[in-house]
């Protein structure tokens, strides 16, 4: 199990405990409903919650108290024009698994009041400008599992307010200067699963109180000295299965609050002398732990640091015996921790 899928972060919905009890209940009613063919609708505290799902027909109307709507695994590969017409109320919208392939840039201005907006596993190649400018309350947008290449500055512009924001598993190559610029409240960035080999320096300029960075799965090789440096809150760090070969002395020298470090399956064999010095104790101790295996370690000298630090924190060291040496021949096959042992 990689570190990645030991951390929780909240479901793209983002749902309270109170919603989430109901859309259980709401999953029961679908097991025992006598008609199958037909959305689910359930009162709520403050609103109506709306779930379709096959064999059940896509919405046309919607009572006009909906909170939230559920419309995912039809395949459908544009929306029903209207759907969300009489609706000014909502708050969750979810609409994964269809095959959108594209989206009105008029298609929120009727919801002004949402906050959860989920398109995972579309088609999505682009968003419309303009497709935000009425969402001020959105506090996440989960854009997983679509076609996107690149990431726009204009489509994310008015989102002042997102919390959350889930990019991974597309197909981003490269990302503009400024891009996160105007997202100051943004807490969970996701950008693994895509085709990165190299991050803007000012990629987390904008977004400075960030906790949660997901960036494995994609091809950089290199962390700079300033990508993370305005991140003094950062808690969980995500850098496996990736191909860095160089991290800059002081990269991490602000992630004082850091719990969770993952460098897995990358193409490491030295780093810098200092990198580990705001990490881990004497000066905190990680909640979490950390991951350096599966990368080619030179086992000499040059690691004197590396292993000392790995002798004060070995408790919180995930896949000991996967973190080895790939040279020199003497030392090859041997874990970092008993070369560190030895005097």
């Amino acid at each position: 199990m990689s570190p990645g899928s030991r951390e929780q972060t909240h479901s793209p919905g983002g749902l309270t405990p109170h919603l989430s009890r109901t859309l259980i209940l709401i999953l029961l009613i679908v097991a025992s409903s006598p008609h199958p063919d037909a959305c689910v609708v359930v009162p709520l505290e403050n609103g109506t919650s709306v779930t379709c799902h096959p064999p059940a027909q896509v919405p046309r109307s919607l009572p006009a108290d909906t909170i939230h709507l559920v419309v995912e695994f039809f395949n459908l590969t544009q929306l029903p024009a209207g759907i969300l017409w009489g609706v000014p109320d909502l708050q969750d919208l979810h609409l994964s698994s269809n095959r959108l392939e594209n989206l009105s840039a008029t298609f929120l201005l009727q919801v002004p009041r949402l906050q959860v907006l989920d398109l995972t596993r579309n088609a999505l190649a682009r968003l419309p400008p303009g497709l935000f400018r009425r969402s001020a309350a959105l506090c996440t947008l989960v854009l997983k599992e679509n076609r996107l290449a690149t990431l726009d500055r204009s489509w994310l512009q008015d989102l002042g307010a997102l919390e959350h924001l889930d990019a991974s598993g597309n197909q981003l190559r490269e990302l503009p200067p400024g891009l996160l610029a105007n997202l100051t409240r943004l807490r969970i960035l996701d950008l693994s699963a895509n085709q990165l080999d190299a991050l803007p320096e000012d990629l987390l300029w904008g977004p400075v109180n960030l906790e949660h960075l997901h960036l494995e799965g994609n091809r950089l090789r290199v962390l700079g000295a300033e990508l993370l440096a305005p991140q003094r809150n950062l808690r969980f760090l995500f850098l496996g299965d990736n191909e860095l070969s160089e991290v800059a002395a002081g990269a991490f020298r602000n992630l004082r609050q850091l719990d969770m470090l993952d460098l897995s399956n990358n193409s490491l064999s030295r780093v810098p002398e200092g990198l580990w010095a705001s990490l881990g104790r004497p000066s905190r101790d990680m909640e979490d732990g950390f991951d350096l295996s599966r990368n080619p370690w030179v086992c000499d000298q040059a690691l004197r640091d590396l292993y000392d630090w790995l002798l004060v924190n070995q408790e919180k060291m995930f896949s000991r015996d996967d973190t080895r040496c790939a040279e020199p021949v003497a030392l090859q096959g041997q874990t970092l921790l008993t070369v560190a042992q030895d005097p």
